[in-house]
């Protein structure tokens, strides 16, 4: 029986998605399906995949004709799963053992929660730990901020598609920072919440979207809250106004790895 469908989008991934799978198939939890869609990789991505597939038949393997991106592979992802909650498990990533069973058990036991998140570990190449972040427990502090960093990382939530197929398919006109309009989509009819413990360790490498599209991801966050703001379906501060300018000013002026770094410095812990 399917329960919890995983989607991971992958795009020459060879490196590293041998371990996000394996972070899967070694859960505590068993109850799932794993779809895998490789969106046209030019390395040996596809082969691992389908080596995996032919082990596990939990796993489903699809290949695009073409490349959809980001969004595109999630909405492609979504039509297809089976179960009553969706997991994302980027290429790049590792979940823990226990992280889909604690999601799960978590969002039967709220049912007016849409999504729920969890601390990130990050770790680089060299598997050496370079931080965490951490997220607020419940939703009247997630919602509090959400004009200033997003109420639950994609990277690590787990959704109802209940709660998908309400709001409608991730917005293909904000790649890539469509997490964030979905974010305050799910806002706008269910809680948000988080679990207040490791659920997915984060790696950080150059060639990740973070990196090289940093000034695109800004532009596409800051048009989102000025949308959600103007709509009123929630509250922005002075101070989130204030905020929200300098953002933009510094996107002029500071270079991505430096504004990256300063955010890292403010935002994550040691511990």
């Amino acid at each position: 029986m399917i329960k919890v469908s995983v989607i991971t989008p992958a795009y020459n991934a060879e490196k590293y998605i041998g371990a996000a799978i394996d972070s899967i198939l070694t859960q505590t939890f068993s109850e799932f399906e794993l779809i895998i869609i490789d969106d046209c990789s030019t390395d040996k991505t596809w082969d691992i995949i389908c080596q995996y597939a032919s082990k596990d038949s939990r796993i489903v393997a699809l290949k695009n004709e073409k490349n959809l991106g980001i969004a595109g592979n999630r909405n492609k992802g979504v039509s297809l799963a089976q179960g009553k909650y969706i997991v994302w498990q980027d290429a790049d990533d590792i979940s823990v053992p226990t992280r889909i069973e604690k999601q799960y058990r978590f969002l039967e036991t709220y049912p007016e929660v849409g999504i729920v998140g969890g601390f990130l570990k990050f770790f680089d190449d060299a598997h050496e730990c370079t931080g965490f972040r951490k997220y607020a427990a419940d939703d009247n502090n997630l919602r509090k901020n959400i004009f200033r960093y997003s109420p639950v990382a994609q990277p690590a939530s787990m959704i109802r598609k209940k709660c998908l197929e309400e709001v409608g398919e991730y917005n293909l006109a904000y790649p890539p920072a469509e997490d964030i309009d979905m974010s305050f989509r799910i806002g706008e009819r269910y809680q948000f919440a988080n679990l207040q413990e490791v659920i997915i360790q984060y790696r950080e490498h150059p060639n990740s979207a973070t990196f090289t599209r940093l000034k695109k991801i800004e532009f596409s966050t800051l048009e989102i809250r000025r949308k959600y703001n103007e709509k009123g379906t929630y509250t922005m501060t002075s101070f989130d106004k204030i905020y929200n300018f300098f953002q933009l000013i510094s996107i002029f002026f500071i270079p991505p790895k430096m504004k990256i770094r300063l955010f890292e410095f403010f935002r994550n812990s040691k511990i």
